[in-house]
């Protein structure tokens, strides 16, 4: 098997030049390096082995991003999509492998399988960007016991670990503010999910008060307060849990909240809740916004295509902060402060919300 000694022999020069020139040292010539390589090329070298270098240096050349439910949704999702957008725009990282890690709730049924997976995955990344999982999740837990290097975003807020996100709650008041300035009375309101239990349907405010999901909490009690500030009483609002993050759910709940209560307004705590009842809407033959005004929430993509009303928040600028404050994490040699980055949002007023007719 060629090595990188019989590379050095054939070139004239040492070892460690050969090696100097697959590290990118400027100790070489860039005349040497191509010498180097083409010599390389020509006997059948193939380069370093890679996991030998990451056994020397300590790194697999890897960071993961870990995400609540199945791989496939993972893939799909807008929202996370701009987010790995945001992530691999970081220069720094045009060398990292990106690793997406989705977590399910069914694997983690005892503290052995917990420690195993989070073993596992630190010996598949440097680093995690832990994003949107539940309050205290076991796996979140035993990956800060275990000191891997880690950066939450919007959720869960735990204390002593990076944090990136939004203020959920101010962004939703906001956001209902605006459909009860319009003069909205009969309001219906779409949570993706408050526990993942698989439950889809009206909510009470027990459930609220059990939920382990902290954006949909936080939305949905800024948009309690801006309706109790409007004398508008938890029971005069429809509020519908989806169960899930797709158009679909987006689509059914509409068509609960239109048909149960005849609301005049959506008040969706995602865009992707907000286009499934646009998509219910049109079906329906229902004009929007002369017959129902949709807002959203998230301001991903298809929102500006779909003239959506919604709160911008910057997906992109999230993503690239995380990885950024990742990659400083895993270059500093003794631990970091904990840091704590909240990002400003912005009400989008486009052609899906308008007075009640």
């Amino acid at each position: 098997m060629v090595s990188m000694k019989d590379v050095a022999k054939e070139c004239g020069v040492s070892q460690a030049t050969v090696s100097y020139a697959y590290n990118g040292s400027p100790k070489i010539s860039k005349e040497m390096r191509a010498l180097i390589f083409s010599t390389a090329e020509k006997i059948g070298y193939m380069g370093p082995d890679v996991r030998a270098k990451s056994l020397k240096s300590g790194r697999v050349g890897a960071i993961g991003v870990m995400v609540m439910d199945q791989l496939s949704y993972a893939c799909t999702d807008p929202w996370i999509i701009s987010l790995l957008q945001g992530i691999s725009s970081v220069e720094a990282l045009a060398d990292v492998a990106l690793t997406l890690i989705p977590i399910n709730n069914s694997r983690f049924k005892n503290g052995v399988e917990i420690e195993k997976y989070s073993v596992a995955t630190r010996g598949l990344v440097d680093g995690l960007i832990i994003s949107t999982l539940p309050d205290d999740h076991p796996v979140v837990r035993a990956i800060i016991r275990q000191k891997i290097p880690a950066v939450i975003l919007d959720a869960p807020l735990i204390e002593d670990v990076h944090f990136i996100g939004i203020d959920d709650r101010s962004a939703a008041i906001q956001q209902m503010e605006h459909i009860l300035s319009l003069g909205h009375k009969k309001i219906g309101i779409i949570i993706e999910r408050l526990i993942p239990d698989g439950y889809k349907g009206y909510i009470n405010l027990a459930r609220l008060e059990k939920s382990t999901e902290r954006i949909s909490r936080e939305r949905l009690k800024g948009y309690l307060h801006a309706a109790e500030k409007a004398g508008i009483s938890f029971s005069q609002l429809s509020i519908y849990e989806a169960g899930g993050f797709s158009i679909q759910d987006g689509m059914n709940a509409t068509n609960k909240l239109i048909q149960d209560h005849k609301v005049t307004a959506i008040v969706a705590a995602s865009d992707v809740m907000a286009i499934g009842s646009l998509n219910f809407a049109n079906k329906e033959n229902i004009n929007v916004p002369k017959e129902l005004s949709v807002i959203g929430f998230d301001d991903i993509p298809e929102a500006s295509i779909r003239d959506l009303t919604t709160i911008h928040q910057p997906l992109l600028e999230k993503g690239a902060y995380a990885a950024q404050l990742l990659l400083e994490s895993l270059n500093e040699k003794q631990s970091q402060k904990p840091q704590m980055k909240i990002f400003e949002t912005q009400l989008l007023r486009r052609k899906s919300t308008a007075c009640p007719q």
